[in-house]
């Protein structure tokens, strides 16, 4: 799973993840850090750092979770669920975030803005119809969901570039 999917797909969830007890955060937080729930049990190993977000890797997802959902503790960091609870809702937010993307969805860009809506998808596709009316195809891969609609890695100015003067896409 790829941490950009990830990211958007947790936003919800990481607003509803359990607190543990607060403790001093003084401890160095490091790639590679084991994280346990607060019985101890394994919950994963942190495989990234990028400011205050943590890229945790379960046995199955690998997902960037906010650094204050983590309390130091002899040399691991304590997480307020268990492994498989974690799995759980982090497979409960990505269906929730896969069943925004549906024909006529808003598509936004990489800079938060609208760009279009769905037009069709399917396994391998999306066709983007953009705001200036244009068709633009990309790979399935290439757009995610999110709690209001699809996001891509694209900026409405990129889409446009992609299918220049054409009013269909592939044209």
């Amino acid at each position: 799973m790829r941490l950009f999917f990830a990211s958007i797909a947790l936003a919800p969830l990481a607003a509803a993840l359990p607190a543990v007890p607060a403790v001093a955060q003084t401890a160095d937080i490091s790639v590679g850090m084991q994280v346990a729930d607060v019985s101890g049990g394994a919950v994963g190993t942190v495989t990234a750092i990028n400011g205050d977000v943590l890229t945790v890797k379960t046995d199955k997802y690998e997902m960037a979770l906010p650094r204050n959902s983590f309390t130091p503790n002899n040399g691991k960091l304590l997480f307020g669920m268990t492994q498989a609870a974690l799995n759980a809702a982090f497979e409960k937010s990505r269906a929730e975030a896969e069943a925004q993307l549906v024909a006529g969805a808003v598509v936004k860009g990489s800079a938060g803005t609208r760009v279009g809506t769905i037009d069709t998808i399917d396994a391998e596709f999306a066709t983007i119809k953009l705001d200036s009316g244009k068709l633009v195809r990309i790979p399935r891969s290439g757009v995610v969901g999110s709690s209001d609609g699809a996001v891509i890695g694209l900026t409405a100015e990129q889409l446009e570039a992609q299918v220049g003067g054409s009013t269909e896409a592939g044209e």
